[in-house]
């Protein structure tokens, strides 16, 4: 975890920011749930500091959401009986950036949709020449 956390603006529940992941995932467009089945997309309130390393990421870097999976592009025929691709979505990082509650819902759907992205294996790269940023 981080040594320092910077205060959040504005601060929602548990159960209030995944309801707003919810939401955001309801959202999406029907061809994109068909590809979702073995995808969980959990909340969880700040990365873990394994987490924060394995990215290169420093204490005071935000990291907002995290794809961990093999994207559909890598995937081969004998791909099967495996554990869930997971989407995390973090609060504390979330909320931190935001002022508002619509903030707040505007950038779950934003994190949601790019580590989605990164399920389909589109990379930072990539987002970010499609204007994703």
């Amino acid at each position: 975890m981080c040594a320092t956390r910077p205060e959040a603006r504005l601060w929602l529940s548990a159960d209030d920011f995944s309801e707003l992941a919810f939401d955001a995932l309801d959202s999406l467009p029907g061809w994109v749930h068909a590809w979702l089945s073995n995808v969980q997309v959990v909340v969880e309130d700040w990365p873990s500091r394994d987490q924060l390393d394995g990215l290169g990421f420093e204490d005071d870097d935000l990291l907002l959401g995290l794809y961990e999976g093999i994207p559909l592009t890598e995937r081969s025929a004998d791909y099967g009986m495996v554990l869930p691709d997971k989407v995390t979505l973090f609060r504390g990082p979330i909320l931190t950036l935001c002022k508002t509650r619509i903030d707040v819902a505007r950038e779950v759907k934003h994190t949601v949709v790019h580590e989605l992205a990164h399920h389909f294996g589109i990379d930072d790269d990539r987002l970010e020449a499609l204007g994703a940023y």
